[in-house]
């Protein structure tokens, strides 16, 4: 018999003073009730409940078992009605998982919008550029560059993202300034440790050829610490216009080889699929689609 209404059947018994009414309440015969109370009794190997022709008492087992059923029961009630109050509205946890660089520049800044507007809610915020498996990592979101693989989640595109090249004014008075992606190959160019020959610096000529890959004596797997090298003039640069416009705007940085620039990348939302999706989910979600909807016309950065 199911344990659970077997404790809910026991404890109307006691509130309610007689089988019967127990058994009204729970929608049963008195017969099944009681079936309930002996299947109890023969579980735990004890008697719960004196009986005799016109009334039951609890036996000092019974009084025991009685507080613990209560305090079970109570507790499973919290907890459906927390389960409830989390269908109902946004509150909980989300973990959400982005690059370094648009998780700092513009992710971050949108999280902290809409949890103005969620108190209920919190979010943890990874950033790396290592791009791991959601679902494994037990993240509820995750930001992505480029095209998503075909890997059953939700995907929804929020904006571009877009690569520029550029150098400091001073190492391109001293090195020159490319003209062709062909040139690089005679420059320090600052490389990214996560990407491969397949990525990053393979840009396409005039003619559609690739270009070689360059090779440079400073690799790292972070783009501030390439932007300062970028800075300190040591070589030409390739990261998210996110990153480097503001030193192009002032003049720290200057773009080279524009018309050579990857061609820009979707930033894309992912999450599982969920007919019972909570509102924590699907107001986030829905918040950063509105948030970068509502931008002027032109690339989202990353």
């Amino acid at each position: 018999m199911d344990r659970l209404l077997s404790m809910e059947v026991f404890v109307a018994v006691v509130e309610q003073g007689s089988l019967t009414a127990a058994a009204t309440r729970h929608e049963m015969s008195t017969a099944m009730a009681a079936k309930h109370i002996k299947a109890l009794e023969t579980r735990l190997g004890l008697r719960l409940m004196n009986r005799t022709t016109r009334r039951q008492s609890l036996t000092e087992a019974g009084q025991a078992y009685y507080a613990r059923c209560k305090t079970i029961l109570g507790d499973i009630r919290d907890a459906e009605q927390g389960a409830e109050a989390l269908r109902l509205t946004p509150r909980g946890h989300l973990r959400v998982t982005s690059s370094v660089t648009f998780g700092s520049f513009e992710l971050a800044p949108a999280i902290a919008d809409y949890l103005s507007v969620y108190p209920d809610v919190s979010v943890e915020l990874v950033l790396s550029d290592v791009v791991e498996d959601i679902v494994a990592a037990r993240y509820d979101v995750a930001v992505r560059i480029g095209e998503p693989a075909d890997s059953g989640l939700v995907a929804r595109t929020i904006g571009r993202y877009q690569m520029v090249i550029c150098a400091a004014p001073a190492y391109l008075e001293r090195y020159g300034t490319p003209a062709t992606p062909d040139d690089l190959m005679q420059h320090q160019c600052l490389d990214f440790s996560y990407w491969s020959r397949r990525t990053g610096w393979q840009l396409t000529g005039d003619d559609g050829s690739q270009a070689g890959y360059p090779t440079g004596r400073f690799v790292s797997n972070n783009g501030q610490a390439l932007r300062q090298a970028a800075l300190a003039g040591f070589g030409v640069v390739l990261q998210p216009e996110l990153l480097l416009g503001e030193d192009m705007r002032a003049g720290r940085l200057v773009p080279i080889l524009q018309s050579f620039w990857p061609v820009a990348r979707p930033v894309t939302l992912l999450y599982q699929k969920d007919r019972q999706a909570l509102p924590k989910l699907t107001t986030f979600v829905d918040f950063l689609v509105e948030s970068y909807t509502r931008q002027p016309a032109g690339p989202v950065h990353a």
